[in-house]
C-alpha cells in the first residue's frame, strides 16, 4: 500500500472531530467509552483514516484498561512503533504504517504468545466484520 498523505484540511473533512483529535493530533479517547472496548467482535479492524487492515479480532483480549487491546498486529508491517517521551514518561507509540495515524501505545504486559498489549483507541478503528458463513 502506498503511503496516504493528505492536508490537515482534507483530514478534517474526512474525520469526525474526535477521530481527528486522536488520529491526527495524537490524542486519547476516554477509557471505557470506545465502541470496540470489549473483545466480542469477529473480523478485521482497519485504520479509520486510510482503511489499512491493522488488527484481527481474534487477537483482541480484555486487558481491563478501558481501550481495545490486542496481543499482536495483523502483520508485522501494519503498524510502526515510535518512542514517545510525552507526559513525563517513556512509552511506545503505535501508528498506522499506511498514513501515520496515531492509534495508541504498545506495552510489554500482555498475554502469551507475544507478551504485548497493543492498547488502541476505538475511534481510530473501523471493523470489517467477518463474512457470514
Amino acid at each position: 500500500m502506498q503511503k496516504v498523505e493528505k492536508s490537515v484540511e482534507e483530514w478534517r473533512k474526512q474525520l469526525s472531530d474526535e477521530q481527528f483529535r486522536v488520529c491526527r493530533l495524537a490524542g486519547t479517547e476516554r477509557p471505557f467509552t470506545g465502541e470496540y472496548c470489549s473483545p466480542k467482535f469477529e473480523g478485521v479492524f482497519h485504520c479509520v483514516c486510510c482503511g489499512q487492515p491493522l488488527f484481527d479480532a481474534q487477537h483482541q483480549f480484555d486487558a481491563g484498561c478501558g481501550w481495545p487491546s490486542y496481543w499482536q498486529a495483523l502483520t508485522p508491517n501494519a503498524v510502526i512503533e515510535h518512542v514517545d517521551n510525552s507526559l513525563g514518561m517513556q512509552r511506545v507509540e503505535v501508528v498506522c504504517s499506511g498514513c501515520d495515524a496515531h492509534l495508541g501505545h504498545v506495552f510489554p504486559d500482555g498475554p502469551e504468545p507475544t507478551g504485548l498489549r497493543y492498547c488502541i483507541n476505538s475511534v481510530a478503528l473501523q471493523l470489517e466484520p467477518a463474512p457470514a458463513e
